[in-house]
């Protein structure tokens, strides 16, 4: 619960820091560059939290001493951090097939 509020947060203060400029024009370059934006910023937070999970997984994978239990738990963080890291990239290769397209369609 702790890091999906940090991560709210973070998209939270992304999009009050963002510029005025994208919410004032008409311009749909400029609010398709904006969510682009958005959308490197939290695949590059998943990055970073996977790393993290990655890590996490990896010394309670050397520390368990043979307990079936902690040992599990460990497989299990590095595993899930790896499916949620793909997922993020998948997300991210998507948004940018779907930005080309509109873009060779519509530019």
């Amino acid at each position: 619960m702790k890091i999906f509020l940090t991560l709210q947060s973070f998209v939270l203060a992304a999009m009050i820091f963002a510029s005025q400029v994208y919410a004032q024009s008409d311009d749909v370059s400029k609010v398709q560059n904006f969510m682009v934006n958005i959308i490197e910023i939290l695949v590059a937070l998943a990055g970073i939290l996977a790393a993290l999970f990655f890590v996490w997984g990896g010394v309670g994978y050397i520390t368990s001493s043979g307990n079936p239990e902690h040992l599990e738990k460990s497989k299990k963080t590095i595993f899930y951090s790896a499916i949620g890291l793909a997922i993020s990239l998948a997300a991210y290769v998507l948004v940018n097939i779907v930005t080309q397209t509109a873009e060779s369609a519509f530019g």
